[in-house]
């Protein structure tokens, strides 16, 4: 039975820790948003999991407790940022952009920084990278979960503008429907134009 992200990371370090996690690195339309969490270990929300594997209705569930139980910062990185800097650096900037929120809402900096991957953004506390682990950590998992759910709300409100691509079943990621559209119509102001097949030769 695959185990679930747990705290025995966080467990091993002294002081506050935030997780910190991307979502939507792989479309071809929509910002990438980033989110870092500090979950509150009396109060940590039952069932966090890697966002990938829960359905939407536990993925809302969850996102409402982790607003309601942590300390949360989210953000995004645009469609122009991703063109003109490529999706790695969009994503770390994401990342930054959402632990600066967070920070804000902070007396004091958190003590380590987990980040999903093998990459890490520029942030004023130590940072250590964990590939997969929004599978292992619970506190990237949660962030997982923050990014996910707010970014697919964001897509959700360009398909009122865009219906034609039908981004409120694909989230901007390329499916048949998708493709159709950008057949017709060409790419709309929010398509990833470095992102084949949309990038020119």
């Amino acid at each position: 039975m695959k185990s679930k992200p747990n705290f025995s990371i966080e467990s091993t370090i002294k002081g506050q820790v935030v997780g910190i996690d991307e979502a939507g690195r792989g479309p071809l339309a929509g910002p990438v948003y980033a989110a870092s969490v500090i979950l509150d270990k009396k109060n940590i929300p039952f069932g966090i999991n890697d966002s990938k594997s829960l359905n939407l209705k536990s993925r809302e569930r969850l996102y409402d407790k982790i607003i309601k139980s942590s300390f949360y910062g989210v953000s995004m990185a645009t469609v122009n940022e991703i063109d003109r800097l490529n999706i790695l650096q969009a994503t770390l900037l994401a990342m930054r952009r959402s632990y600066l929120s967070l920070a804000w809402k902070l007396s004091k900096l958190p003590s380590c920084a987990l980040i999903d991957g093998n990459q890490a953004p520029k942030l004023p506390c130590k940072s250590i990278t964990v590939i997969k682990g929004d599978t292992k950590s619970i506190s990237i998992a949660a962030a997982s979960i923050i990014a996910k759910v707010s970014r697919d709300r964001h897509i959700k409100k360009l398909h009122l503008y865009y219906p034609n691509y039908d981004w409120i079943n694909n989230f901007g990621y390329s499916s048949i429907k998708h493709r159709l559209g950008l057949t017709i119509l060409g790419p709309s102001p929010h398509h990833r134009l470095t992102f084949k097949p949309l990038k020119r030769k």
